[in-house]
């Protein structure tokens, strides 16, 4: 991989504030901000989200941005079905973002960033038999911002087996704070899910951040901590 651009200094003031707030209760804050169903705040949001980050909302299964009951409707919009063709019989981009880390885990110890690597065992919360399943594996870091379609799917394949919720912290997991937090992968929250799959066993993680403090499955529901 390319060499990431070092943090700069609003980078680094950013993710020493974030060690001091209370990240659980800004998320839980958010995360009824989000859900509100006030048109004129929720149309509010919408609009400076788009603007901001340039979102091509006529990729959306539904394009009127009014329609959306609520923020969190609009960020995890359905897409039209022609706007991300799956190729078939392959292993497939998961998420629409960008490949932060791709390679072969050496061992256990994979990458997080330019001089940082962090264990196989701690990302899956100490379970050292799954751990051992995926060593000297194939593996992939995909980054969302906010532009991006927040649905993930199958890279390949596959039969769930179990699903695995492991709290933690909820620091950002842009580029920058990658580079500034020792272990982010496996000190923030995630959801792992576990499948077998024809070429053997696939586990896709699901990772937290500061105001994405839950997660939906589709064979599950919502997956959050329980905080008001």
């Amino acid at each position: 991989m390319p060499d990431s651009n070092p943090p700069g200094i609003k980078d680094r003031i950013n993710t020493w504030l974030l060690k001091l707030l209370p990240q659980h209760l800004m998320a839980a804050g958010m995360y009824r901000l989000m859900r509100a169903e006030t048109p004129w705040l929720k149309d509010q949001l919408i609009r400076r989200l788009s603007r901001r980050y340039a979102i091509d909302i006529n990729e959306a299964a539904n394009p009127d941005p009014s329609a959306y009951p609520s923020f969190n409707a609009f960020f995890t919009r359905a897409l039209r079905p022609d706007a991300r063709p799956v190729a078939s019989n392959a292993i497939v981009s998961p998420a629409d973002g960008r490949v932060s880390q791709i390679g072969t885990i050496a061992g256990e110890t994979l990458i997080q960033a330019k001089a940082h690597d962090f264990s196989l065992t701690a990302l899956l919360a100490g379970d050292r038999e799954n751990a051992d399943a995926f060593r000297n594996g194939l593996w992939t870091t995909i980054y969302l911002s906010p532009r991006d379609y927040h649905r993930v799917h199958l890279p390949y394949a596959g039969r769930l087996t179990s699903m695995v919720f492991v709290p933690g912290e909820l620091f950002s997991v842009s580029e920058a704070t990658a580079q500034l937090v020792p272990g982010l992968f496996a000190r923030n929250e995630r959801v792992i899910c576990y499948f077998d799959t024809d070429l053997g066993p696939m586990a896709v993680i699901l990772v937290g951040a500061i105001f994405v403090g839950s997660m939906e499955t589709v064979w599950h529901g919502e997956v959050r901590a329980g905080r008001g």
